[in-house]
């Protein structure tokens, strides 16, 4: 243990530090919500199947998550502002690689050092807010952060939509790099070099097993259907994977109850606090939530309807400017009545909202027919922000801040990727039953010597080999057609696979939407303030600030 030391004079205002801690994360999250726009054009010019848009998608959140907690005790170690830096340097060189990428595996491999610098960078946030700001301000300073990401959603789809609309989806990654390069001049100057008065080890052993665990369970559920569920690599089949994944996981945890008296990657200790551990789940079911509803819904909305990415972005916007106005109000309320209500009621809003949306899509929609329910979603999206965070951390010590953080935002990525691959598979499973079944309904007016192959053709494109680019038709057309012939098949593949993709994304939703509907309910059980401000100040963090 170092010996306690007093704060250094500030030499510039916390807000200013907001600001730029802010400006990371934004582009981090503005990350996500365009890669998420862009994913139909990705599909078709690189040539991506559903499959591997899954990995594009996940091979990101998945290294992201696992090093999050490792990240956060590095930066115990070596102060969140050198890590801060490095993690935007890493995320900016990385995105530069993406948008340079020319085959799936390219961008996989680049995706996966994005992971990574996006992991140095979050968790530091999360814990220079807390240091830097008294509790009775931390409220307002977590609902801000929430605004943060409220505007990186708004902005990723509309941004993101006009960038791949008109300069192409390179350009979702390149807009990162002029970010990075004014934050990471920003940070240089105006972040504190705090060091907190514990200096932690890292539990290697504790990171190899959820590296590995996590690895086995996401690549046999986005694998799982183009490999029927069964063998995968030699005898080995997808169950087993599956399960050794799960076997892993639980060898982590032993190991992690084992080294509790050293210093584990994720400290049991810390969980001993009610409203922590409960809104580490709600984080979690939030991400599973979030990733798990908007992935076949941004591919409905251009695949389905026929949006323009643009298009697509503007029609999800209202939602997250919603929550992007909201968001700082609900944070200081939270800081005057406890987050408590405003949370449960904005989950229930959220959950609530989207089933609307759900309930709304049919194959036949128009660019504003699921506003509605997206209004709702956003007003109750923007009271989650800040009063989960105001819960989450008000009670703990200092000297766990950076854990803590980097263990609530662990959870959300887990839970995102945990929601993407599950929903994913999902998804594909119901595909490869809707999909022939609409192709067999569709079959009837095509020549009798098509029929055939019309509906086997789309069966084996819903196990695996299925494309869901902008403009899809369903299957490739066989060359040689006459045009007349051609033009009845592609006409009758394309509303084959409007139809069908439509009735297999309304019955995946609802696991994402049964999550949502058990974190609201979740939120029954937080416990009330058990300190006032007056307390929690004489337990402020103590830190080397300069």
């Amino acid at each position: 243990m170092e010996p306690m030391s007093t704060p250094a004079r500030k030499e510039h205002s916390p807000w200013l530090v907001l600001a730029t801690l802010c400006l990371g994360f934004f582009m981090i999250l503005l990350d996500t919500t365009i890669v998420n726009i862009a994913i139909p054009d990705m599909s078709t010019d690189l040539d991506a199947s559903l499959d591997q848009i899954l990995w594009i998608v996940n091979s990101y959140v998945l290294v992201y998550a696992v090093l999050l907690i490792t990240a956060g005790r590095l930066g115990d170690l070596y102060g969140p502002k050198q890590l801060f830096i490095i993690g935007l340097v890493v995320f900016t060189l990385a995105s530069a690689a993406c948008g340079f990428a020319t085959s799936p595996g390219q961008l996989v491999v680049a995706r996966v050092v994005q992971g990574v610098g996006g992991a140095l960078l979050t968790p530091q946030t999360l814990s220079v807010i807390t240091v830097i700001f008294p509790p009775e301000k931390r409220g307002a300073a977590f609902g801000i952060w929430g605004a943060v990401a409220g505007v990186a959603t708004v902005t990723g789809p509309t941004l993101g939509g006009y960038l791949v609309t008109d300069w192409g989806w390179e350009w979702i990654f390149f807009v990162n790099v002029p970010v990075g390069v004014v934050t990471v001049a920003l940070a240089a100057v105006v972040m504190p070099k705090l060091k907190l008065n514990r200096r932690h080890r890292l539990d290697w052993v504790g990171t190899l097993l959820a590296t590995v665990g996590l690895f086995l369970i996401t690549y046999g559920l986005i694998e799982g259907e183009s490999h029927h569920w069964g063998d995968v690599w030699g005898p080995i089949t997808i169950p087993e994977l599956i399960g050794a994944g799960v076997l892993v996981m639980v060898i982590f945890f032993l190991h992690q109850y084992a080294t509790r008296a050293k210093e584990p990657l994720v400290p049991f200790s810390i969980f001993s606090d009610r409203n922590f551990s409960l809104m580490n789940w709600v984080v979690g079911a939030i991400a599973f939530g979030m990733l798990g509803l908007f992935l076949p819904l941004v591919i409905y909305l251009q695949s389905v309807i026929g949006l323009s990415a643009l298009q697509a972005g503007v029609a999800v916007a209202p939602m997250s400017l919603l929550s992007m106005v909201i968001a700082p109000f609900a944070g200081r309320a939270a800081d005057r009545m406890g987050g408590k209500w405003i949370l449960f009621t904005g989950l229930t809003l959220w959950s609530g909202g989207m089933a609307l949306v759900v309930w709304l899509a049919r194959a036949d929609a128009g660019q504003w027919t699921l506003l509605p329910g997206l209004l709702v979603a956003g007003t109750g999206l923007g009271m989650t922000f800040a009063p989960l965070q105001t819960i989450a951390m008000r009670d703990i010590a200092p000297r766990m801040a950076g854990a803590a953080s980097g263990l609530i935002n662990t959870s959300r990525q887990l839970g995102g990727v945990i929601g993407s691959a599950a929903v994913g598979a999902l998804l594909q499973a119901r595909l490869a039953t809707e999909l022939p079944r609409a192709a067999q309904d569709e079959a009837g007016a095509l020549p009798e010597q098509y029929r055939g192959q019309f509906v086997s053709g789309f069966s084996e494109a819903s196990t695996g080999s299925l494309h869901v680019g902008a403009g899809q038709t369903g299957v490739p057309l066989p060359p040689g057609l006459p045009e007349q012939v051609r033009q009845v098949i592609a006409g009758a593949a394309e509303r084959a696979f409007r139809e069908g993709f439509t009735h297999a994304m309304r019955l995946t939703l609802i696991l994402p939407l049964a999550v949502l509907a058990a974190a609201a309910l979740s939120c029954l059980f937080i416990r009330g303030r058990t300190r006032t401000p007056e307390r929690e100040r004489d337990t402020a963090p103590a830190a080397v600030g300069s």
